[in-house]
């Protein structure tokens, strides 16, 4: 029959379609510990979910002599499928057909699935391997790209974005994973940068690798780029799962609630034992974090960029809440340039998707010296304090031990429209620590006294006057910016009956076109 002979013809197309640049280039790919599109696919989507769309989409022709192959689908794999049994819509570059490069084609093949996207309320993943545009289309290419880009702004703060780096990434292929929500590189086979190695020297002079120029080592703890690295593709993949249970849709619904078995009064007397006597000596957050989420399960981002200061995300009866905690093991906590860029970028999200913020506060102050104010330190504070005073879901804040000068405005403080503000009975809130206060407050009487043990003794007694004073929360408290003073065994029933009781908050910022953050 000719329906059998259309249908059988139809088969045969999809397997073509499938091969994409043959099996050549596939066992190529492969020998480079690389997956192909269409295997990275299938281990990010549930099993059977996928639904590929535009697989027999052509490349359009050009006056240029040298592209004589056709291959369906045009060198990405685009569709939808489910993750954990929500939608999303995912693209993949293929490398093995014109080394995964862009054309006219391709970027209206992305373009269609985030269109789509958008209308429906569901978050996109792109997984990138690419070796940038396709030359022989000229500013076609060019305009394929800024597509692409025009729609990651648009949809910025609406659904959520994933890049996934696994190979090449260079030139104009960098800023559309840029313009995404989180970044995940794979340690291995992944580089990103806006010109390469050989470029560099000619101009620079420098001699460097790949790895060393835009290497996932690099972008995860220098550049602060990455927000995860994975050792496989398989654990790169797995994070996205991840990552996505802890986001909703889109930014008009709430992240999915899961089942918690975590008792939510549950006390926990090492917490009460965890802030050293000795006020400069330094302990993990991390295991002040693990002790009070649910299961002690923490999804740490940005694990190796600014580690001075955490962020990440976990449940609180079963709830998703993005956590933000300086790291007093970790340039005792102090707010950087980078620290501070990392953590507003993080409550930004956590704003725009309706996911409520814990911030643990112990933080010294910000860290002082001429390379940090001509890196901008002043502006970058401002970027973390903006973010906090913007944002309008449920906030909680909870003070340990030091919350000195303005890096006590900038952490989510009542002024800045905390909802519930909570402190240690360790917490020493004030304007600066005891030593910096004592030599400006006693500075002229320090200088009336020549007998050094005299002085010695002077300034002992001052600092004990001014830490019986102002290291403890209660002058706070008096004021109400301490909302109250809790037990730290306790901090988990309090945080999450806070946030209990937050989730009917209503918060409207002025009417305006957008906010004008300071960048």
């Amino acid at each position: 029959m000719e329906s059998l002979k259309k249908i059988e013809k139809l088969i045969g197309k999809r397997q073509q379609a499938k091969l994409g640049g043959g099996i050549k280039r596939i066992e190529s790919q492969h020998a480079k510990g690389k997956l192909t599109a269409r295997e990275r696919i299938a281990l990010l989507l549930d099993e059977g979910s996928f639904e590929e769309l535009d697989m027999f989409v052509l490349q359009r022709k050009t006056d240029y002599g040298e592209e004589r192959e056709v291959f369906p689908g045009d060198g990405v794999v685009t569709g939808h499928g489910t993750i954990d049994g929500r939608v999303v819509y995912v693209y993949s570059h293929d490398f093995t057909i014109f080394g995964g490069s862009l054309s006219e084609t391709f970027a209206g093949k992305i373009c269609k699935i985030m269109d789509m996207a958008m209308k429906v309320g569901a978050p996109v993943i792109g997984i990138n391997d690419s070796g940038g545009a396709r030359i022989p289309e000229g500013v076609r290419s060019l305009a394929g790209y800024a597509e692409i880009f025009q729609r990651n702004i648009l949809a910025s703060g609406v659904i959520p974005q994933i890049s996934v780096i696994y190979g090449p990434c260079a030139g104009g292929s960098v800023y559309s994973p840029s313009l995404t929500d989180f970044v995940i590189m794979s340690e291995e086979n992944s580089y990103m940068f806006i010109t390469g190695p050989k470029v560099v020297k000619t101009v620079t002079g420098e001699v460097l690798t790949e790895a060393e120029l835009g290497g996932a080592g690099m972008h995860a703890s220098v550049s602060g780029v990455s927000h995860f690295t994975a050792a496989t593709e398989e654990e790169g993949l797995a994070k996205v799962r991840t990552l996505l249970s802890f986001m909703p849709q889109n930014n008009l619904e709430n992240a999915p609630a899961v089942e918690c078995n975590d008792p939510i009064n549950r006390l926990e007397d090492a917490l009460n034992e965890i802030i050293p006597d000795n006020r400069n000596q330094p302990y993990n957050m991390q295991e002040v974090i693990n002790t009070i989420v649910d299961n002690g399960e923490f999804f740490e981002v940005h694990a190796d960029y600014a580690q001075n200061i955490i962020v990440g995300f976990a449940r609180f009866d079963g709830k998703s809440t993005g956590i933000v905690a300086n790291q007093p093991s970790k340039l005792a906590g102090v707010l950087d340039c980078n620290a501070s860029r990392k953590a507003a970028r993080f409550v930004r999200f956590c704003d725009a998707f309706n996911i409520p913020i814990l911030t643990l506060v112990d933080v010294p102050g910000f860290l002082p010296g001429s390379t940090q104010e001509r890196e901008g330190i002043i502006i970058h504070g401002a970027k973390l304090m903006f973010a906090y005073g913007e944002a309008t879901v449920p906030k909680v804040t909870v003070t340990l031990r030091k919350s000195y000068g303005g890096a006590h405005d900038v952490m989510s403080c009542k002024q800045l429209r905390g909802d519930f503000n909570y402190a240690w009975p360790t917490a020493e809130i004030a304007v600066m620590g005891a030593s910096g206060a004592i030599e400006v407050l006693e500075g002229k009487n320090l200088k009336a006294i020549t007998d050094p043990e005299e002085k010695k003794a002077y300034i002992a007694k001052k600092t004990e006057e001014y830490q019986e004073a102002f290291a403890n929360p209660y002058q706070a408290a008096s004021f109400g910016y301490i909302d109250d003073v809790i037990e730290p065994r306790n901090t988990r029933f309090r945080v999450i009956r806070a946030f209990k009781l937050l989730q009917t908050k209503k918060l409207n910022n002025p009417l305006r076109k957008h906010s004008n953050i300071p960048l």
